[in-house]
């Protein structure tokens, strides 16, 4: 999927997820104190969710990629 992170930070947290959840590339996650913590990588940036102990989000980042735009 092909989504600036602008247009991605505008749309409402529930398209945010579905888009993540759906298309988003898993790079990596770990466990820590009862949390999981999961990377996602969508166009040129990443999204972090955060899992509560019961599998439910707790929060969601976003992070733009700034080596992505260095050249």
């Amino acid at each position: 999927m092909n989504i600036s992170y602008y247009d991605f930070k505008n749309l409402p947290n529930e398209s945010q997820c579905d888009i993540v959840l759906n298309q988003g590339h898993l790079m990596n996650e770990t466990i820590k104190n009862e949390l999981k913590f999961v990377l996602y990588e969508i166009s040129s940036f990443t999204v972090e969710i955060v899992y509560n102990k019961n599998n439910r989000i707790a929060s969601m980042n976003v992070f733009q990629n700034k080596s992505a735009y260095a050249n």
